[in-house]
């Protein structure tokens, strides 16, 4: 019941590939950052594509722990992912609700936003008020995040 924009394309594997292969799509693009603390801690950090995200002031300033990026395996255990095709939607796949999800405020208060619908060959374009409707319907809890002050601006819970 949601609107969406659905946009196949080559394979993105980076935002340099998104920038030069995906063509004209309206909305914000994001970069979706997998990573886990020492105390396997997992997170998915979903930002600007241009944001710069210092992951040693984020991880301190948001209380996450020492951050690091997670290996293939976890990617593959707890969203069903491979490589190049991280997205919020993977977070459809985790039951147990055992990752963060941690949505930039700059995407946050953007009309439309894209992200992959698990692989990396397509582009969903939607609202981004009805993704977060979407992704609150089916359990997922949101935090909303600001880069530059460094802090968690809101979160919705499910």
């Amino acid at each position: 019941g949601y609107d969406y924009d659905f946009h196949e394309h080559k394979a993105l594997f980076t935002v340099e590939d998104s920038v030069k292969l995906r063509g004209k799509i309206k909305g914000s693009h994001t970069k979706n950052l997998f990573l886990k603390n020492k105390k396997d801690k997992f997170y998915l950090i979903t930002c600007e594509e241009n944001t710069n995200l210092n992951l040693k002031k984020i991880s301190k300033s948001l209380d996450l722990g020492n951050l690091s990026f997670a290996r293939e395996e976890y990617l593959l255990e707890l969203l069903g992912i491979k490589p190049g095709s991280v997205s919020p939607f993977a977070l459809l796949n985790n039951a147990e609700n055992n990752v963060d999800f941690y949505l930039e405020d700059k995407l946050y208060n953007s009309d439309f936003v894209n992200f992959h619908p698990l692989t990396n060959t397509a582009t969903i374009t939607m609202k981004c008020e009805e993704f977060i409707e979407f992704m609150i319907e089916n359990n997922k809890k949101i935090h909303i995040f600001s880069s530059t002050k460094e802090m968690v601006v809101k979160t919705y819970e499910c």
